[in-house]
């Protein structure tokens, strides 16, 4: 190993990631809209204000169980706009093709995101193709930008915690990167698993009028559930955030790859869900209104805010303790 270097643990999520962009990007730029790494920047437009946001695809294979990059490109990129409290409206598409790729799998790839676009009601509004030399892309790489409106209220952000808020999760955690993996590795566990891909934005509009009592959001994609709940607490040492194992919400087929695996569902990620902290007043009614639409049906909550510790501690069903950290390295290499 050599700290000299990008390694590929860089791009999982964890603690080299957030190392990287803290230590090499941000202070190029200064904080200003990047303050707090959001997943998608507030930005002041006269008295309105704008979300944005960009990301790029990399997955590997391009087609998995539920889904391929076209929906995983407009829904990653929706769903960081809808969890910074936005409405989203317009996207960019970026394609870069490697020589070779077959104009058969472009043009399904393209259709995925035209039918992803549609259901999330936005627009396609610019874009830009490069074709590289065989060999330097792996097929297809797709970059995105977003654009929505701010929605009033929402004021999110670690500073906002408070003991005794409920941490929701909007559904099973982990099934993304588990179908991926699942079929890179030709495996097929025989219990349906698919991934979890999909829009949230519908569950941010749910809540829209008790944005107030919302204190953070996210959706748990590169390091899974424990890089997200880790980010919740920031740089925080007075609050911590517990949570049981019972409680918390996993597929038969997630937990059968796991196992295989041998890999920590809560370091999994997932590409339609989200995590949610409110306060303990709204958190019955949050969950009553997620779980009426189908992509908050498994909707329940996982865990609390506490007073202590400044850490993310797991009470195991057997009655023990331990901490969920970062992630340290990438376990589940181009999953998105």
């Amino acid at each position: 190993m050599t700290d000299d270097r990008i390694l590929l643990a860089h791009g999982g999520g964890g603690r080299l990631s957030r190392q990287l962009v803290e230590g090499h990007i941000v202070p190029r730029f200064g904080a200003g809209p990047l303050g707090g790494l959001p997943d998608a920047a507030r930005l002041p437009v006269g008295a309105a204000a704008l979300v944005f946001t960009t990301d790029s695809f990399v997955v590997s294979p391009r087609q998995f169980p539920g889904g391929d990059i076209g929906e995983l490109a407009v829904y990653g990129t929706v769903n960081d706009l809808a969890v910074a409290g936005g409405v989203p409206r317009w996207l960019s598409l970026a394609l870069i093709c490697e020589e070779g790729l077959a104009l058969a799998e472009l043009d399904t790839v393209l259709d995925s995101v035209a039918k992803a676009a549609r259901r999330c009601g936005v627009g396609i509004a610019t874009g830009d193709t490069k074709v590289v030399p065989r060999g330097q892309c792996d097929g297809l790489y797709v970059n995105t930008a977003g654009v929505g409106e701010a929605l009033p209220g929402f004021d999110l952000g670690p500073a906002r915690l408070c003991p005794g808020d409920v941490v929701i999760a909007s559904g099973d955690l982990g099934d993304h990167g588990m179908a991926v993996m699942a079929a890179r590795a030709g495996l097929d566990p025989g219990v349906g698993l698919r991934s979890d891909a999909g829009p949230v934005h519908e569950l941010v509009l749910a809540i829209r009028d008790l944005a107030a009592e919302v204190r953070f959001m996210r959706d748990p994609t590169r390091g899974g559930a424990a890089a997200t709940l880790n980010e919740m607490l920031g740089e925080r040492r007075d609050v911590g955030i517990r949570l049981g194992e019972r409680d918390l919400p996993f597929s038969a087929g997630a937990r059968a790859m796991a196992e295989v695996l041998g890999v920590d569902l809560l370091h999994v990620a997932s590409e339609g869900r989200i995590l949610l902290v409110c306060s303990p007043a709204a958190a019955s009614e949050v969950l009553a209104r997620w779980r009426r639409r189908p992509e908050g049906s498994g909707a329940r909550p996982i865990g609390t805010v506490t007073s202590d510790q400044g850490r993310v501690v797991l009470e195991t069903a057997i009655g023990g303790r331990r901490l969920v950290d970062q992630p340290q390295g990438e376990l589940l290499p181009r999953i998105c």
